[in-house]
């Protein structure tokens, strides 16, 4: 019985088809639906160039409250986006529960929001469209569907489609 899903998006540009998938699935289980969105933390070459050209107090400031400020903007601007996409008040919406942004490692994060809020499922894409030609599943996906504790239904992505 799938009572509650956990959608993770990449906000690429497949992630209205995958959404609409997670959508779907929701609607015919009448299941809650979380949707997390992980955004990997700064690499140390880009921390550093950002601490050279902000100072040490611009750079303590944006650590400590700029970084919450941004991943809560990312939330409010992909709950506007659902939204846009299907209307307001469209009934879909009420099977959203919460919108996450997160910062780390994307699929340890979505694994551990699995773990965290106990789901039922797991809603993915196949990859990003970032991925090399060629490769039938991206690392994060790979990585989700080796070590998830529950079940995993991949979106393949549309691009993939018509390739024999």
């Amino acid at each position: 019985m799938i009572r509650s899903m956990l959608y993770a998006t990449d906000l690429g540009l497949y992630a209205p088809y995958v959404t609409q998938h997670a959508l779907a699935l929701a609607r015919t289980f009448s299941a809650e639906l979380y949707v997390v969105h992980v955004v990997e933390p700064m690499g140390l070459f880009a921390e550093s160039v950002l601490q050279s050209y902000l100072g040490e107090d611009a750079w303590h400031d944006l650590h400590s409250s700029g970084v919450g400020a941004f991943m809560d903007g990312i939330e409010q601007r992909m709950l506007d986006g659902f939204r846009e996409e299907l209307g307001e008040g469209h009934k879909d919406l009420s099977f959203i529960r919460t919108v996450r942004v997160v910062q780390g490692e994307p699929s340890s994060v979505i694994l551990e929001q699995a773990r965290e809020l106990a789901v039922d499922l797991l809603v993915v894409g196949s990859h990003t469209h970032q991925a090399k030609e060629g490769e039938s599943i991206g690392r994060t996906a790979a990585r989700i569907l080796q070590l998830s504790d529950v079940p995993v239904y991949m979106v393949p992505m549309m691009q993939n489609r018509g390739r024999g």
